[in-house]
């Protein structure tokens, strides 16, 4: 049997190498999970590390691994000034989101967070940066600072503030949505992002916001 490329030069079963290969596959089965192959991710999370271990043959066991991360999507480490953020803004906040609905609300419960409108991969049959969960949220959102309470807001009357360059930002720009990156370990900005700003936390989006 020929021998794998990472073999040679003992990569093959570093960590490093085990986690590229975990989210490679994992993003591509969700950028494939669409329309009537939607997918919830946790199911395509399982999907992904069985062929993870399959790949390495390792003994590992899945269903043990999957729970670890199964139980922090639904109790996250919450970002540093998130509730002060939620509890100041006076502008509705719609949170679009890849994790399954229910893991979601786990996690707002788990820290008592509430927003205005919940934007889910399930509602929107597919993942960030497609447009469908984005088109979603601009259709979901309700314009409160106006008299006329519309929906269906236009791409330009709102901001997307993520952290993903692959889908946050890219699939904002996509719509031109305006973005607001949050970029908090110094990632060297690509030159096709267009932003509004790149700031390193909430308090900053919250100070862009009062200024706008």
């Amino acid at each position: 049997m020929p021998q794998h490329p990472a073999d040679r030069d003992g990569s093959r079963g570093r960590p490093a190498t085990i986690g590229r290969y975990w989210s490679d596959t994992f993003a591509r089965l969700c950028a494939e999970a669409a329309g009537p192959a939607f997918a919830i991710q946790r199911e395509l999370e399982r999907r992904s590390l069985r062929d993870t271990i399959r790949h390495f043959g390792a003994a590992a066991d899945e269903e043990s691994l999957s729970q670890r991360l199964f139980d922090y999507w639904r109790r996250p480490s919450l970002l540093p000034g998130a509730a002060a953020f939620l509890a100041e803004i006076e502008l509705p906040v719609c949170l679009v989101s890849d994790i399954d609905r229910a893991d979601l609300d786990a996690a707002l419960d788990a820290h008592a967070l509430r927003v205005d409108a919940i934007i889910t991969s399930e509602q929107a049959r597919a993942y960030k940066p497609r447009p469908e969960p984005f088109r979603l949220a601009l259709d979901r959102l309700t314009h409160e600072h106006s008299a006329l309470g519309r929906l269906g807001l236009a791409a330009g009357e709102v901001w997307h503030v993520g952290d993903s360059l692959a889908c946050d930002v890219a699939g904002a720009n996509a719509l031109g949505i305006p973005v607001v990156w949050m970029n908090r370990t110094h990632r060297q900005r690509p030159a096709w992002a267009s932003l509004v700003a790149e700031v390193g936390d909430l308090a900053s989006v919250l100070q862009l916001v009062r200024q706008a």
